[in-house]
């Protein structure tokens, strides 16, 4: 998807007339072709066959993490928020979700948002403050009753950022 995008910035570049910046015209292209990527994968999703082995396969010496590395407990750690968030932002409004990737992940400003969803600011703003909500809500239902204030807030949920920062997700 990454290369199309890229393919028809490209090809298109001539037809760029400067009413918006470049990143943002660019960021409309990638939404358009994300829409286009889900609608057809929704199409054909039944049609596909998984190529993943059916058991994992062995780990060498060489697959060893250097000792500068995360402890396996944080790897692990970190893996199940980043399933969590995911879980949770599937599980929102794709209008919100949009609102939220783009200003929490791409960190765009609001106005940047409005021209790349093609909506009012006000719109945008109320995008995000919903659909935090909602995430709030969803990461509540996901997580186990009793789980650790200190865990939910050292991995950054409820603080505002999702998941800790850029790419995260």
């Amino acid at each position: 998807m990454v290369q199309e995008v890229f393919l028809k910035v490209f090809r298109n570049i001539g037809s760029f007339r400067g009413d918006s910046s470049l990143k943002t015209w660019i960021y409309r292209i990638a939404v358009n072709e994300a829409r286009n990527h889900r609608r057809w994968f929704g199409r054909h999703r039944g049609k596909e066959v998984g190529l993943e082995p059916a058991a994992p396969e062995e780990f060498s010496h060489g697959d060893w993490l250097p000792a500068d590395a995360p402890n396996p407990y944080e790897i692990t750690l970190d893996h199940e928020v980043q399933q969590l968030m995911e879980q949770a932002f599937e599980r929102i409004s794709p209008s919100y979700r949009a609102a939220l990737v783009l200003r929490e992940v791409e960190e765009l400003s609001y106005e940047e948002i409005a021209e790349v969803l093609e909506i009012s600011v006000g719109t945008v703003k109320s995008r995000i403050l919903r659909g935090r909500e909602s995430l709030r809500k969803q990461l509540a239902l996901l997580l186990e009753p009793g789980q650790p204030a200190e865990w939910t807030l050292a991995h950054g949920l409820g603080t505002g950022k999702l998941g800790g920062g850029r790419n995260s997700l």
